[in-house]
């Protein structure tokens, strides 16, 4: 079985760091990411749900949500942005945390980013120094308070 999936070459030519984890996967689990979780001998907060952003067929970008209140990584290829890829990663892991009973979402964004995330309702809490090998990255901490699916402060669909 190949360890390769859309989402670790895209990681990859991003040069972004990354651990894949085999284990034995059961099509009949009731709930696949708790077998998962349970096979790999981690909680299942820890167990990390990776969505890709397609353009046209092309991978485009991805993001993670790490437990239900945790945005762990967001990319979008260069050549898609400014096209909405961020905004519908984002919105996505917000959905995804709320149908996880989450009451905030948190990342730790790059400034490149917090722009993406004031758009999307996030609140700055922080300014965090980040070392990375021998250099020191800046990012914030940014928060939003969630509303619990069908909730009063979700917007209408129309």
């Amino acid at each position: 079985m190949s360890k390769s999936t859309r989402a670790t070459k895209a990681l990859e030519q991003a040069g972004v760091a990354f651990s894949v984890h085999s284990y034995d996967y059961d099509p009949d689990a009731e709930k696949i990411g708790l077998q998962a979780a349970a096979a790999l001998g981690e909680a299942p907060a820890r167990v990390l749900k990776t969505l890709m952003a397609l353009v046209d067929g092309e991978p485009a970008g991805f993001a993670s949500l790490e437990g239900a209140e945790t945005i762990d990584m967001l990319y979008v290829d260069p050549g898609f942005a400014r096209r909405g890829v961020g905004a519908a990663l984002v919105d996505a892991l917000v959905r995804l945390a709320a149908a996880r009973g989450a009451k905030t979402l948190t990342s730790g964004v790059s400034d490149t980013a917090r722009p993406l995330f004031e758009r999307q309702g996030f609140q700055a809490q922080r300014r965090n120094l980040v070392q990375l090998d021998d250099e020191w990255l800046a990012n914030t901490t940014m928060t939003k308070r969630l509303a619990p699916p069908g909730g009063a402060d979700e917007p209408a669909r129309h």
